[in-house]
């Protein structure tokens, strides 16, 4: 190994000897690495079925090329316009409400002086991170029936019972709210980790300054999380076309398509149940490239402004 390293050029000769001398950690990155190659990177080829005919008999290179024809029909359908406002108006809603509640539940949990009951609710907000999705929606599906626990609530004030689910006036509302309710605890750990992280000495200094609670909350507790904030934010901005198909199908249906349908959800029925493979990667691959878009926006809209960017 040695006699071969001496006949190497410089550079290389350096480079190979950073990776022999730091092997071990390059072999436990490597299962990660392997991951994001066989299960992300390559399947990216896939998207060439977005420009062809596709018939999974004949493969990609006998499938007839049929150019942006699917995405023409897709832009011609009468459900385009659709998907598109639904998935962009139930993103906008989650990250108008949902994307502060993990930073004030953090804010929250860290003025909890009591050790043994800021575990507590730290255990009882992030335990519905792990709760099955179907369960959830199981719970959601009995909670919204005309005798589940919603109504029993809706009659207290006087309100009439139904179906919660089948309306399009409720279905946001729960699609969000069980979203914050199932999430906040989980994405609230990065900031509580960021707040553990704080030198106590700036606290102390802001009170020989005569500082009080709130001043100090948001003079340093809140404004030693921008940079994570910020970060967090452009990385959901990147992703506002996107909705989980799983947790929209197992909550709609046909009655309430009118506002719960996203794009997500009506690749799956073109693309799958009705077996339609080039006309669900079409649209995919449109959701992904104005996320990139959205992603690119949002990243250079901060940077331009403050000093916190991905790149």
């Amino acid at each position: 190994m040695n006699e071969r390293m001496s006949r190497m050029p410089a550079g290389s000769k350096k480079f190979t000897e950073r990776i022999y001398n730091k092997r071990y950690i390059y072999l436990m990155a490597l299962p990660v690495i392997l991951y994001y190659l066989i299960f992300h990177y390559i399947p990216i080829t896939g998207n060439i079925i977005a420009f062809q005919d596709f018939i999974p008999f004949k493969g990609f290179l006998k499938s007839e090329f049929v150019g942006f024809q699917h995405f023409i029909d897709f832009f011609n359908s009468p459900y385009a316009f659709r998907v598109i406002r639904n998935t962009i108006l139930m993103n906008v809603l989650d990250i108008i409400f949902g994307f502060p509640f993990p930073i004030i539940l953090a804010l929250l949990i860290n003025e909890i002086h009591n050790r043994y009951f800021k575990k507590v609710v730290q255990t009882i907000s992030y335990f519905p991170h792990f709760i099955s999705l179907v369960v959830v929606c199981g719970m959601i599906a009995d909670f919204s029936r005309t005798t589940g626990l919603f109504n029993v609530i809706r009659d207290i004030f006087g309100l009439e019972a139904e179906n919660l689910l089948i309306s399009n006036e409720y279905f946001r509302t729960i699609f969000v709210g069980s979203g914050i309710w199932k999430q906040v605890g989980w994405n609230s750990i990065l900031y509580m980790a960021t707040i553990s992280a704080i030198d106590p000495t700036l606290y102390e200094a802001a009170e020989i300054d005569g500082a009080g609670r709130f001043k100090k909350l948001w003079h340093i507790t809140l404004s030693s999380l921008v940079p994570l904030m910020t970060i967090q934010f452009i990385l959901r901005i990147g992703n506002v076309m996107s909705v989980g198909f799983e947790k929209v199908i197992l909550l709609y249906n046909p009655s309430t398509y009118e506002v719960a349908d996203v794009i997500t959800s009506f690749v799956y029925r073109r693309g799958l149940e009705e077996m339609n493979y080039s006309f669900g990667t079409a649209v995919g691959l449109f959701n992904s490239v104005i996320n990139v878009i959205f992603l690119v926006t949002a990243n250079r809209l901060i940077r331009k402004y403050s000093e916190n960017s991905l790149w």
